[in-house]
């Protein structure tokens, strides 16, 4: 078999390939018999039907199409494997199939022209003395005592109050019922779903329940009820509540206010876990975690500004094999997060709404490509390896923590083995680019913060998904919650906030304390964790007395 290779633009390779005449006619002899034994021709039996009786039945152009398209698969195939390409994929015929089929003769050779996507060429004007700015991330003074008041808050005690009335940061426990406000005098008013508590415990700080139910609250004494007015935010997850004025029927039945303890050296011991003795201790500590983890940000935007650079000198022609399984796996994370949110993405997804998203990744796809590709060629240049000790090494360590969480999943370790040898190649190409560039550190918030590609994605989609589901007239709370509606309604009406006293965790439930394989500073003490995003991310080697939320 005859073939000319062509190089094409898009990392593709063009094949103009010849077929002998002698194996054109054996695959047309070959349909034919085909044929034969597997049409039904009235007054023969299968297998028995003259050759051109069969020709007459189904006609000469639906042989020589089958016989083409066979003819051209296959001889795509060898042609590739002939040629020694390395090929990615979507394989393409140039010729047209129609002219083809209407000028085969079994007894000619068949030439047609193919393409086939390869790896592209990778060129890099520059990847080593770069001039790059960047953040430079210095630890607020101000975070160690707000620490040490978040270890206040979680161990404080709660103390009944006399003689006043209620005021902020005092807590309570309520019983209330709310209904819907109406512009009809005459009209009933409407019950709120699932706005109905007894013995609520309730903090009374801003920004826990909707507008106007905690300033009614305060001046309120113990034993009291009152009607509040509220108002339900507009953009309130339940439609037929946003929005709208509704009176709550408040009934105070108890007070209470919060007793810190004093920053001492037992206060230390105990928010250690003994692990301190002193106060001094437990401040130098959090001071040396706050500081690792502003050199952590500081490399972290080195990390990105190099690569962000490294863009700027890179130039490469991106197959679309490589485009569309990069949006793919765009599109895959983005619906893994979102489930994991309790969207239920099997109904959200329709072929209108992955065409849109599909759309929408692409020119993030094609940015991530190119820098695989450039982080590729830097680590070729350079012979940056990841030698087997340490591949073994990151591979041991990952194994130990899945079997600290007693992942019972299969794992393949082949696979594995893959995919951290990747991201320890990737790893060390990054600090070979930050040791070989030239840094400008530049304060906070100087430069422009982009947005993650994933989280960007998905808000994408939730937006793609609230047009989907506003054509459909579907509630997005009746699709991605799994909740009753009157538990839904009370946790949406205050927000979820974890425990702040020791008394509080008997009535209000605590947080999630599921943690990641991270481990969190080495400060070897229970740090307050920002949220409970924050602490599953994270894991530390002590049992937390606490937790709070910003």
């Amino acid at each position: 078999m005859k073939v000319i290779q062509e190089k094409l633009p898009a990392s593709q390779i063009g094949l103009q390939i010849e077929i002998p005449s002698e194996v054109s006619k054996k695959a047309y002899e070959r349909v034919v018999k085909e044929f034969t034994r597997s049409v039904n021709v009235p007054g023969f039996r299968k297998g028995k039907v003259p050759r051109q009786i069969l020709i007459q039945q189904i006609g000469s152009s639906r042989l020589k199409a089958a016989t083409v398209e066979e003819l051209v698969e296959n001889s795509i195939k060898e042609a590739v494997k002939q040629e020694n390409i390395e090929a990615l994929g979507n394989i393409q015929l140039r010729s047209s199939f129609e002219e083809l089929v209407s000028q085969f003769d079994p007894a000619q050779p068949l030439t047609f022209s193919a393409s086939v996507d390869v790896q592209p060429d990778v060129v890099l004007k520059q990847h080593s003395g770069l001039q790059i700015q960047a953040e430079e991330i210095k630890p607020d003074p101000k975070q160690v005592e707000v620490a040490l008041q978040q270890y206040r808050e979680q161990m404080a005690t709660l103390v009944p109050v006399e003689g006043r009335a209620a005021q902020m940061t005092d807590v309570t426990v309520v019983d209330f019922k709310g209904v819907l406000r109406s512009d009809d005098p005459e009209q009933e008013p409407e019950p709120i779903p699932g706005g109905e508590a007894q013995g609520f415990q309730l903090e009374l700080t801003e920004g826990q329940f909707i507008p106007g139910f905690i300033d009614g609250i305060v001046g309120m004494n113990s034993g009291d009820t009152k009607e509040v007015e509220a108002t339900f935010p507009e953009a309130y997850p339940q439609p037929d509540v946003a929005g709208r004025d509704a009176i709550f029927t408040i009934t105070l039945k108890e007070l209470k206010e919060k007793e810190f303890p004093e920053l001492d050296d037992e206060f230390a011991q105990d928010a250690s876990d003994g692990e301190f003795q002193t106060l001094a201790e437990l401040q130098a500590s959090l001071e040396a975690k706050f500081n690792r983890e502003a050199e952590d940000k500081t490399k972290s935007n080195k990390e990105q500004a190099v690569l962000d650079e490294l863009l700027n000198y890179v130039e490469v022609d991106i197959p679309e094999t490589l485009i569309e399984r990069e949006v793919t796996f765009m599109v895959n994370q983005t619906a893994m997060q979102l489930q994991n949110q309790g969207i239920d993405v099997r109904r959200l997804f329709t072929e209108n709404m992955v065409d849109r998203l599909r759309e929408q990744s692409r020119p993030d796809a094609i940015q991530r490509i190119k820098l695989n590709l450039a982080m590729g060629e830097v680590a070729k240049q350079e012979s940056i390896q990841v030698q087997p000790d340490e591949l073994s090494a990151k591979v041991a360590e990952l194994l130990k923590e899945l079997e600290d969480q007693k992942y019972d999943q299969q794992i393949d370790p082949e696979r594995m083995q893959a995919v951290v040898s990747e991201d320890l190649l990737k790893e060390k190409t990054v600090d070979w680019l930050i040791e070989h560039s030239t840094f400008e550190l530049v304060p906070e918030g100087t430069l422009t913060e982009e947005e993650d590609d994933f989280e960007a994605l998905a808000e994408d989609f939730e937006a793609l998904a609230g047009e989907e589901l506003a054509e459909e007239d579907i509630e997005v709370t009746e699709i991605s919650q799994e909740i009753s509606v009157e538990d839904s309604a009370v946790n949406d009406l205050v927000e979820a906030a974890e425990p702040t006293s020791k008394e509080q965790q008997s009535t209000q439930s605590t947080a999630d304390s599921s943690v990641g394989v991270e481990a969190i500073a080495d400060a070897d003490v229970d740090e307050p964790v920002e949220s409970e995003a924050a602490e599953k991310a994270h894991k530390t080697t002590k049992k937390p007395k606490a937790a709070t939320e910003d």
